[in-house]
């Protein structure tokens, strides 16, 4: 009998859309740094290759700053295996009681409250010299 492994294709297209919108590039700039015989439609078309140039690969790992290896052999079905096998409900792990955990959401509804408002007196302070400069120019 011969043994057949059960590796599911990978679709190189679609692994490198993942990663550009996982590093939030877009397609058109990463169509800028390709050149300029690239745009936004040609990137979308590439998206939906199954297979990648390899030298294409190599470009656009080295723009979005990953591996290529990391975009050829990236299957969705192993990552979600891996993250279901290891999610854990628990968000301090299955042994380990570190007590109450004690979040007043107003007391950081004041503290953004008291950041604008010294924003606000930051801005209204820039305002003023810049008109007193203003005056000193005009005067």
């Amino acid at each position: 009998m011969a043994h057949t492994t059960s590796n599911p294709k990978i679709h190189e297209g679609r692994n490198l859309k993942r990663f550009r919108e996982m590093m939030s590039v877009k397609q058109d700039a990463l169509a800028f740094e390709l050149g300029e015989d690239w745009n936004q439609q040609k990137i979308s078309l590439l998206e939906q290759k199954e297979k990648i140039d390899s030298d294409i690969l190599e470009q656009v790992a080295a723009i979005l700053k990953i591996p290529a290896e990391a975009i050829r052999n990236f299957n969705e079905d192993q990552a979600i295996n891996i993250i279901t096998n290891t999610f854990n409900d628990s968000p301090f792990g299955n042994s380990t009681n570190y007590g109450a955990v004690h979040f007043n959401p107003l007391d950081k509804i004041i503290q953004l409250h008291e950041e604008k408002i010294a924003l606000y007196e930051r801005m209204l302070k820039e305002k003023d010299e810049m008109m007193t400069r203003l005056e000193r120019l005009i005067g």
